[in-house]
């Protein structure tokens, strides 16, 4: 749980911004490193994205002289933010760090390597399995007297949008475990609540996606809802886990001879 500071011990408003700027900073540095190594594929990244349109046998265009080299920084940009996670993650739990309790400062590592891996899980399943039946789903409404002509932009932009919603909810079930395991939340709070979760699923994707059709939104809260129950497993994992250690402490303290 969450360590309350006492007066003494309470950091200086001026001191949590001046360490908040730093945080941000490095975090900057680390997309700056991804940056100098996703630009090189910039364009071979945009050709993938553009795959879902092509293999259909339509062709993409762009409507202004710089449109094509804006749309590659954009797409090297969201990859660099993707590489550069893992610094990214550091650089959160070390300014939250400070607040939490000598024991819950060694989840540190899982929590870059996992929430690195769900983040990149996320893009990768919004790239490979969502946004390919998206983009067939939508494109299928063209016909003789209604042909498609999709701008270089529109297109990647949707897909990166896609991609980024995706790579943030997959955290959920991470988010979720750190929350039961602070003791912010329990697995029966997190089971009672369903109810509200979905109708939460449904919102997030209705803001989340970027069309505002029912057929995306539900490709986004399906998923969703699923990584919610996988959260409550896991917080109900950890959960006991963390009971039976303290159960044993409490043990452990009450057999010691007293001084």
């Amino acid at each position: 749980m969450f360590r309350p500071r006492s007066v003494d011990d309470k950091m200086p408003f001026l001191e949590h911004l001046g360490e908040l700027r730093v945080r941000i900073m490095r975090s900057l540095y680390a997309l700056l490193v991804g940056l100098v190594i996703a630009f090189p594929f910039s364009e071979r990244i945009t050709d993938f994205l553009a795959r879902p349109v092509t293999k259909l046998g339509y062709k993409l265009v762009f409507t202004a002289p710089a449109e094509a080299f804006w749309v590659q920084m954009k797409v090297a940009l969201i990859t660099a933010l993707f590489i550069s996670s893992p610094g990214i993650l550091w650089q959160v739990w070390a300014f939250i760090a400070p607040g939490l309790h000598a024991h819950e400062r060694k989840y540190a590592a899982p929590f870059v390597i996992i929430g690195s891996v769900m983040f990149i899980a996320g893009g990768a399943f919004a790239l490979l399995v969502v946004t390919p039946y998206a983009i067939a789903f939508l494109l299928s409404y063209a016909r003789d007297t209604l042909q498609p002509m999709i701008t270089l932009e529109n297109h990647v932009g949707f897909i990166l949008k896609f991609t980024l919603a995706f790579g943030l909810v997959f955290e959920l079930p991470l988010i979720l475990t750190l929350l039961s395991r602070m003791g912010v939340v329990t697995p029966k709070t997190l089971a009672r609540n369903r109810k509200y979760a979905v109708l939460g699923a449904f919102i997030a994707a209705a803001i989340l996606t970027p069309t505002p059709d029912a057929f995306n939104q539900a490709l986004m809260a399906g998923p969703l809802i699923l990584l919610y129950e996988i959260g409550i497993i896991c917080a109900r994992v950890f959960g006991r886990r963390r009971a039976a250690a303290v159960a044993a402490s409490a043990e452990a303290e009450a057999g010691a001879p007293s001084p």
